[in-house]
């Protein structure tokens, strides 16, 4: 079946989506994009987000399916559901075309989630300018609009929060500013993705702050603190996040594990030894998930070794 009668039979809604099928989307040609473009719209909305979540969920299963053609097609949909899905479609999409969409999309989206998810997105050309693989007026373009999004208090607060942490990997002075005054400030909200942030710009000057957090009462507070010694990667965090191996609030439990995994040494690999056999299932089964993934972190470093 040609990819004209494929796309006949997605735009039948009482047909089942037959997952499997969907690979028929991936690697579109540019005569294929084309036809495409032209049929995506007539498809129910329901539909149509169906669709997107479904090749979401295959693209993150198999890495050699690319249904970035249909995601970039989606953009400017209709429905903010379908934009929103096609955003969490390309994070990994890293081509300066993007930019001034996603740009497009921050600054004038009618919904706040779309908003949000493109100021999320905007995140990895921000750790593109910061290792120098981004053209400098590209720089600009990301960094102007995710501040102008942060300093705009009139606009929703999820999206200058999600602005908030994807600046955070941004190693400038005024970023550490714009941090401090939402991790000082009234919001719960903004405090929050300051934590995130402090974690994105791998900045060891920030460790006295996340280990204070990461005794909060709070488990939304405790979970990003987690996160964020998991991105700063040092070994000082250590001690505290072995206490949040049993936490109450499972998620926080989780991204401690993980934490300590990413962190990586010998005390960390002796509090997840314990965890192993510490009564407590959750505990145990990302503790054993987490030693995995350092057993192979450590065997890709031998092989990069070995290569010199």
């Amino acid at each position: 079946m040609g990819l004209e009668g494929y796309l006949e039979e997605l735009a039948d809604s009482g047909r089942p989506l037959r997952v499997s099928k969907l690979a028929n989307l991936t690697q579109l040609t540019p005569d294929e994009r084309a036809e495409f473009e032209q049929a995506w719209p007539g498809l129910d909305a329901d539909r149509r987000v169906q669709i997107l979540n479904q090749l979401n969920d295959l693209a993150e299963d198999n890495p050699e399916l690319n249904f970035d053609a249909v995601y970039l097609a989606s953009l400017q949909d209709r429905d903010p559901r379908v934009r929103t899905a096609a955003l969490d479609g390309l994070w990994e999409y890293e081509e300066r075309e993007l930019i001034p969409i996603l740009v497009g999309l921050l600054r004038g989206d009618e919904d706040a989630e779309v908003r949000a998810a493109a100021a999320l997105s905007l995140g990895r050309f921000v750790v593109l300018g910061e290792f120098g693989s981004l053209r400098p007026s590209d720089v600009t373009v990301v960094e102007d609009a995710l501040t102008e999004s942060i300093n705009d208090l009139g606009e929703i607060e999820d999206v200058r929060a999600r602005a908030l942490e994807s600046i955070g990997a941004r190693s400038e002075p005024w970023v550490r500013d714009l941090i401090t005054d939402a991790y000082s400030g009234e919001s719960h909200r903004m405090q929050v993705s300051a934590i995130h942030a402090m974690g994105r710009s791998c900045d060891e000057e920030w460790l006295p702050e996340v280990i204070q957090q990461l005794q909060n009462e709070d488990p939304e507070i405790r979970y990003e603190a987690a996160t964020a010694a998991g991105m700063i990667g040092d070994e000082s965090t250590v001690p505290h996040l072995a206490f949040l191996v049993h936490d109450e609030d499972t998620e926080v439990q989780e991204v401690a594990i993980e934490a300590l995994a990413e962190i990586g040494g010998p005390e960390a690999r002796g509090i997840l030894t314990r965890a192993l056999t510490s009564g407590d299932p959750l505990a145990q089964d990302a503790a054993r998930d987490a030693l995995a993934s350092m057993e192979l972190a450590g065997a890709v470093e031998d092989e990069d070794s070995d290569d010199f």
